[in-house]
């Protein structure tokens, strides 16, 4: 009864294990390439492929627990490092722009004259 219930549970971390994994990738494979140059990061090439095999081996039964945890340590390093910084230069938001308010004008926001 007891391994049961760790067993279910080690099934729930695998699945927010790929979850995460496919979720970097995505997010990597959304980002401008310029961004990684700007942020003075890896190439958009280089993180892809990394968080590409993360994925991959969270997917294949392999059993080998040392590459399910080295690609949770690429999954961390680009969400802790990587990602902040290409927000950073590219504004925020998926396609790189930043998203103003309905009142900004050329100058930045109106206030109404106040």
């Amino acid at each position: 009864m007891l391994l049961e219930g760790f067993g279910s549970l080690m099934s729930l971390v695998y699945l927010g294990l790929l979850v995460l994994s496919i979720f970097c990738f995505v997010d990597a494979a959304l980002r401008r390439e310029d961004a990684y140059r700007a942020a003075d990061k890896n190439t958009k090439q280089f993180w892809l492929i990394i968080l590409g095999l993360t994925a991959v081996v969270n997917v294949l039964p392999l059993g080998l627990f040392f590459l399910v945890v080295a690609g949770l340590v690429a999954d961390i390093v680009y969400m802790v490092d990587v990602r902040p910084a290409l927000i950073r230069v590219g504004g925020g938001g998926r396609g790189g722009f930043r998203r103003g308010s309905s009142s900004d004008g050329p100058y930045g926001p109106y206030n109404g004259g106040r």
